[in-house]
């Protein structure tokens, strides 16, 4: 949390104790404000759908901090993912595969698949890394609203729902992450976003949409 001022670095760690007790954390991510709770807590991700007002058929990505923990998540890890990895995280690219044993039902709407990267913000990367697991993070509003780009926002959208918003400034907004499914035998873009799919084609050659 080296790059993180004291006063974030404070609100970090006051967050990362609250998703210990199954609390729910807004902060801003390096596209919008996203509210998470730590995976491994059911009450806490059943939380996030009711404060978002979200149907429970629509899974919720995941956020991480650190490449290895692809491998915590996932039931298998194929050398692609692992290349795109590491060209792409941190950064606007999500990766679907399938989900480990582990991970709740509940995260991924009765799907066996499971979506997740690690945004390029510092503060979601120190919360995850602090609490040790990675959280839920789908972004802070209610569902259908436009999304919010300042703390201020987020109270609007969500009041006093959430248990604590950090105030890490202004977002970026801009295009939600590309997504590409590596669950199944042809590599498949299932959203287009900011990561093209010429540059995904110089890792990923087979690469087909949707």
């Amino acid at each position: 949390m080296g790059n993180l001022t004291a006063s974030i670095q404070k609100q970090v760690e006051q967050a990362i104790t609250i998703l210990k007790q199954g609390g729910i954390v807004a902060c801003p991510t390096d596209t919008v404000y996203g509210v998470g709770a730590a995976i491994n807590i059911e009450s806490a991700v059943e939380r996030v759908f009711q404060i978002k007002g979200r149907p429970h058929s629509r899974a919720l990505p995941i956020l991480l901090a650190e490449k290895y923990q692809i491998a915590e998540v996932a039931k298998i890890v194929p050398p692609l993912a692992r290349r795109l990895a590491d060209r792409f995280f941190p950064g606007a690219l999500t990766i679907v595969l399938p989900k480990a044993d582990s991970v709740s039902d509940i995260i991924t709407g009765g799907r066996k698949t499971i979506a997740m990267r690690i945004a390029d913000h510092p503060i979601p990367i120190a919360v995850v890394r602090g609490l040790g697991v990675p959280i839920v993070g789908t972004s802070a509003n209610l569902s259908g609203s436009p999304s919010a780009l300042t703390a201020e926002e987020v109270r609007t959208h969500l009041g006093d729902k959430v248990d604590m918003i950090i105030n890490g400034g202004r977002c970026p907004g801009g295009w939600e992450s590309t997504i590409i499914d590596l669950s199944g035998k042809t590599p498949r873009i299932l959203r287009k976003g900011p990561i093209s799919i010429e540059e995904l084609k110089e890792v990923c050659p087979r690469l087909v949409l949707a």
